[in-house]
């Protein structure tokens, strides 16, 4: 395990009961846990501005299956791009309603152009992608989360 560093946060009372209460409902161990994921989830953030950068993510789709071609033109979108696609799942919601969701690897321009694409395709009724970042931003990070989701 790498060195830990300790270092204290100063901030006014009402912040604090509010971060205490939001680390109870995610349900952190500790104030560190919870402080060292926000620092990871901005460096992940930082590491998405470089747009060479290796990523990966997932990108879900809710559309109307009734749209005329809409699912043979994603599925179309997806084969273009078949090097960032790495897994496709597909679920029906409704009668008319599907979902899919798309993981996504490659440099995070190439995944964020995939992404815009996909989800401003006609017929697409809500799409976002959750993206993450491969290396720098996990240095540290335990194996195992320690807290439930």
């Amino acid at each position: 395990m790498p060195d830990l560093v300790r270092f204290s946060v100063s901030m006014n009372g009402d912040l604090a009961t509010r971060f205490d209460r939001l680390i109870r409902r995610r349900g952190y161990p500790s104030r560190s846990e919870a402080v060292r994921d926000m620092v990871r989830r901005e460096l992940v953030r930082q590491e998405w501005e470089n747009p060479d950068a290796e990523a990966v993510g997932t990108v879900t789709l809710v559309y109307d299956h009734h749209v005329r071609d809409l699912s043979e033109r994603l599925t179309e979108m997806q084969h273009r791009q078949h090097h960032l696609v790495t897994s496709t799942t597909h679920v029906h919601l409704t009668h008319d309603h599907c979902l899919e969701v798309i993981v996504v690897r490659g440099r995070a321009r190439d995944v964020q152009a995939l992404a815009d694409k996909l989800i401003a395709t006609r017929g697409v009724l809500h799409g976002e992608l959750v993206a993450t970042a491969m290396g720098k931003a996990f240095q540290g990070k335990p194996s195992q989360k320690h807290h439930a989701h």
